[in-house]
């Protein structure tokens, strides 16, 4: 059983960063693959970015050169570094963990965090 919360959002304006944390519990953190969504309310579940046993990473096309995953599996966390923000960027974001092979499908992930809303005004 893993338990994820996450931390660090906020309202920003246009250009400007933020860092969200996800805490994990559970001694094998360092197996899952780890995954960031986000969702606006009335669509679907979005993948962000996504971080694999070996810190292969892989990004949605949306935030790619602006988002950095990374993790810290000896605090059993991991961290979306979100630079250049855009309104759009504006949503919910869940932080998920995933033993299966792949990382952007949303049904494929075990394990959720409850989101953090991150807010950017123009």
């Amino acid at each position: 059983q893993v338990q994820l919360v996450e931390s660090g959002g906020g309202l920003v304006q246009a250009g400007g960063s933020l860092r969200l944390s996800c805490a994990a519990s559970g001694r094998t953190f360092s197996t899952y693959t780890m995954g960031w969504f986000r969702r606006v309310p009335g669509k679907e579940r979005e993948f962000v970015a996504a971080i694999k046993l070996g810190d292969s990473t892989y990004y949605a096309d949306s935030v790619k050169g602006r988002f950095t995953i990374s993790r810290d599996n000896a605090k059993n966390t991991v961290y979306l570094q979100m630079n250049s923000l855009k309104p759009e960027d504006t949503a919910a974001y869940y932080c998920a963990a995933r033993s299966s092979a792949g990382y952007s499908n949303p049904n494929r992930y075990n394990y959720w965090g409850q989101g953090t809303q991150v807010t950017v005004s123009s």
